[in-house]
């Protein structure tokens, strides 16, 4: 009974929250799969309140980076990023391919991976429409690709709801994290890279410059200024505040204020602010955290600590099976099952980060495989761009893996 419950569970919060394609389906996926685990005995009030009090600190954490990005995107500041990409069109379109990785890349991780995928990829679009009048069709989905693979491996903790979940529970610092996972995170994109730019080779070997004219971009306000040195601030003092083991999420509620006052200065109120905040994905996270749990109490989890256990290559077996569970059943739930997994085979950062890096690029299989992935899917719709799933698969079968291959081995590098 107990078993069918746990994945009765797992399947209402991973079903509900991938196939309602409403905003709060997060929220109501995660509710309701709660309710059911209580209902049936996986979970008492004693288990939820342990949740609460182990997921507080990088909930709020999470929420602050929200609305810091929040705060930089009503102001202009990340449509400003348009407006770098423009002078780059004026050659072969390649340079412009490249540009508009990079920078995506630089956005994930600076803010998050979310914020890079669904706030840059509508702004790639207009600029692609306007300064390609007659051919941006052609360019309009290598060019959506880009922006999706750029946000791969969160080089830093905090550019991934749940790396940052996972790594606290782990008790992964963010130093550590960042030492071990930027050079990850840069050897994923540099192959991503690669490999992006040789399957849309003949798309991107168009040599004719951009033909029609971007509008020059206002200046930005004195308020967005400030914006840009309280993200400075918190970017600095993240790896001091780590070091003196100080509280993370204070320095993100700090940065989040001092965003909110300086919008407001501009006259965007806090509301403006609030509702760019993804507050559906708060529950989804906790949701998340529970049904993992269960799932621990029947077994399933003692199932991936002996694959883990028994094998000979840890890091890569921890890695596959992150990728491939986190395509079939979503990233969230499946990061956690990988961790209390490791936990049970008596693993240690390396195994935790291996699993990370398999769930930040395992999404890239299957449109399933993360909310940002289908809220992507979704803006593309929007846009008249088509992406079927035949040609998203094929893509993340052939850049996935070198990807992945690539990842693995500067972490192994790294952690020796």
């Amino acid at each position: 009974m107990a078993t069918a419950v746990a994945f009765v569970s797992l399947a209402l919060l991973v079903g509900i929250a991938v196939g309602w394609p409403h905003r709060a389906a997060p929220a109501v996926a995660a509710v309701i799969a709660v309710v059911a685990a209580v209902i049936g005995g996986l979970v008492d009030l004693a288990g939820l309140e342990e949740v609460a009090r182990t997921l507080w600190r990088p909930l709020v954490t999470i929420t602050a980076v929200m609305a810091m990005t929040a705060a930089a995107r009503a102001l202009g500041i990340l449509d400003r990023l348009a407006a770098r990409i423009e002078p780059s069109t004026r050659g072969p379109v390649r340079r412009a391919f490249r540009v508009v990785f990079i920078l995506s890349a630089l956005a994930a991780a600076l803010l998050s991976n979310d914020a890079a995928v669904l706030v840059l990829t509508p702004a790639i679009l207009a600029l692609l429409r306007t300064v390609y009048p007659r051919r941006h069709p052609r360019f309009e989905v290598p060019f959506a690709f880009a922006v999706f693979y750029a946000a791969g491996v969160a080089p830093l903790v905090v550019g991934n709801p749940m790396n940052l979940v996972v790594a606290e529970r782990a008790g992964i610092g963010f130093n550590a994290y960042a030492l071990h996972m930027i050079p990850v995170a840069l050897a994923g994109a540099l192959t991503t890279y690669l490999v992006l730019a040789w399957s849309f080779r003949e798309v991107l070997g168009d040599q004719a410059p951009a033909l029609g004219a971007w509008p020059p971009a206002p200046p930005l306000p004195r308020a967005a200024w400030l914006v840009v040195a309280a993200l400075a601030a918190v970017l600095v003092a993240y790896p001091i505040v780590s070091f003196l083991d100080g509280p993370l999420w204070a320095v993100a509620v700090l940065g989040a204020t001092a965003c909110a006052v300086a919008a407001g200065r501009a006259g965007i109120s806090p509301v403006v602010v609030a509702r760019g905040v993804g507050w559906e994905i708060l529950p989804f996270l906790a949701g998340a955290v529970v049904v993992a749990d269960g799932l621990a109490r029947v077994g399933a989890v003692e199932v991936l600590a002996g694959w883990f256990r028994s094998s000979p290559a840890p890091l890569p077996t921890v890695a596959g099976v992150a990728a491939v569970g986190s395509a079939v059943l979503n990233n969230h739930p499946m990061a956690l099952l990988d961790t209390l997994a490791i936990e049970r085979a008596g693993g240690g950062h390396p195994e935790v980060l291996a699993a990370l890096v398999g769930g930040d690029l395992g999404p890239r299989l299957l449109p399933i495989g993360s909310l940002a992935g289908l809220l992507w899917l979704a803006i593309l719709r929007q846009h008249g761009v088509r992406v079927s799933f035949g040609q998203f698969v094929r893509l993340g079968l052939l850049v996935t893996p070198p990807a992945l291959a690539a990842s693995l081995a500067v972490l192994w590098l790294v952690t020796r």
